[in-house]
């Protein structure tokens, strides 16, 4: 399967179609700067409904935090997708950042970034290996339990 159709699968495996990738704010979800291409932080939001919302440990489980993480993820990919036209110009990913809005008591953040870091590698192979940062956090836009952002390499 290309990394296309193993996003699709994802997508289906998931639950959630991403068809659309509103913003809220003025910035640009993406940007690219040669081969580098920096996409802005993400939650998971599949049109204008924020899903899986909640604070991770306390009205959110483990398992849905991360299936949260997997959904901000596709929401990059998605953004890559549009941008490249394929995820076969995906060189590499670089880096994410993983800010996981979190009881006070809650410490899985890296289990939780795991949803994204799993998916990423599924969808991508070794272009998908990445170097990451998970962070708990007070609060994140809209009520979102996640926030993932990315720097990817794209093929020259």
């Amino acid at each position: 399967m290309t990394p296309d159709q193993k996003y699709a699968a994802a997508m289906v495996r998931l639950g959630y179609q991403l068809n659309e990738f509103k913003i809220g704010g003025n910035y640009t979800p993406l940007l690219r700067d040669g081969n580098h291409v920096y996409i802005s932080g993400q939650i998971p939001r599949v049109g204008d409904t924020i899903v899986l919302p909640g604070k991770v440990g306390e009205s959110l489980s483990l398992a849905d935090a991360q299936i949260a993480a997997g959904v901000s993820a596709l929401r990059c990919l998605g953004l890559l997708k549009q941008a490249l036209g394929s995820l076969d110009q995906v060189k590499a990913i670089l880096k994410i950042n993983v800010y996981v809005r979190s009881a006070d008591d809650f410490d899985q953040q890296s289990e939780v970034a795991n949803g994204a870091s799993d998916l990423l590698n599924e969808i991508l192979g070794t272009a998908g290996s990445h170097t990451r940062t998970s962070v708990g956090v007070l609060q994140l836009p809209k009520g979102a339990a996640v926030e993932i952002d990315m720097i990817a390499v794209a093929q020259g």
